[in-house]
């Protein structure tokens, strides 16, 4: 198998895959929830899974008491969720009243308030949190590879697992910025969880082909760096595949049963062992292979 003759394919495959997501970042961004952004969510049920409400007149219902409404969005076939401006005590008690009158129907049964000031902190913290943990990542990588046979170098592995996760980082932040704009999809805090877990899952797959090769590049001296970086990857894809595969079937299934409340929280795991699996084997190293035959070129 011949992964590495390849590579600019799953390069282009990589590519195809972040332009959509990369335009939707630029033109949309992502759809931030109240754990961002400040404000109340209110969740209501219908006691009679027969009736219906509109959103437009719950809206309308809503902001004929002063109260400006962020987004109404249907749950499951009986539950409503409501975001509105952060709401203080009489404004919830006059919504309640309000309608308790008109949809006799409907229950309120959770609510959650966000002040402006936590979610920009929610927010600034998020943002830290990710590039922290990349940082770490790439001195772990660097200070672990740091005996590696030449012509390979420390810093290039760490590098090359950084760029990888990078890869991981975009195609779950741009599809959630697509699902965000067309089916109205929020990121909230689980969605950062998600995204520190795939950071973690894709740097485990990544560092287990990087370090098979590292062995061989120790045991077959005088063998081509492309030809041992393609043996490593193929001496260890049934590994990675069958860890990432039985990983993605738990997942799916909590996806089936897990409920409305981590399903975009499982979602976002999905797409990223998904990706981090895929750029372990076709993106990382392949790029040790590119940086190889740069600093080739440049020497000679």
């Amino acid at each position: 198998m011949n992964i590495i003759g390849k590579k600019n394919i799953y390069f282009l495959i990589s590519l195809l895959v972040l332009i959509p997501g990369l335009i939707s970042l630029w033109i949309y961004g992502l759809k931030l929830s109240i754990d961002f952004t400040g404000g109340t969510r209110l969740e209501y049920q219908l006691q009679d899974k027969v009736a219906q409400i509109a959103p437009d007149v719950l809206r309308k219902s809503i902001e004929q008491e002063q109260i400006a409404v962020a987004s109404i969005q249907l749950s499951g076939a009986d539950r409503v969720i409501v975001r509105t401006k952060p709401l203080d005590q009489k404004s919830h008690q006059r919504l309640v009243a309000k309608l308790s009158s008109q949809f006799v129907n409907l229950k309120e049964v959770s609510i959650e308030t966000v002040g402006p000031t936590i979610g920009g902190e929610t927010r600034t913290n998020a943002v830290k949190a990710v590039f922290i943990a990349s940082i770490i990542i790439v001195l772990y990588v660097a200070w672990s590879f740091r005996k590696v046979p030449k012509p390979a170098s420390s810093i290039r592995f760490g590098i090359c697992a950084i760029i990888a996760l990078l890869h991981d980082l975009l195609v779950v932040v741009g599809i959630f910025s697509l699902l965000g704009h067309f089916y109205g999809v929020e990121v909230d805090t689980l969605f950062v969880t998600a995204i520190l877990t795939v950071l973690g899952f894709s740097v485990h797959d990544t560092i287990v082909v990087f370090d098979r090769i590292r062995e061989n590049l120790r045991r077959m001296p005088g063998i081509k760096f492309d030809q041992i970086v393609n043996d490593s990857i193929v001496q260890t894809l049934g590994r990675s595949l069958n860890t990432s595969l039985t990983t993605i079937l738990v997942l799916f299934t909590l996806f089936l049963f897990g409920g409305e409340s981590i399903k975009w929280f499982v979602v976002a795991l999905l797409l990223g062992i998904t990706s981090g699996t895929y750029s372990s084997i076709f993106n990382a190293a392949p790029l040790l292979v590119v940086w190889e035959e740069w600093s080739s070129r440049k020497i000679k």
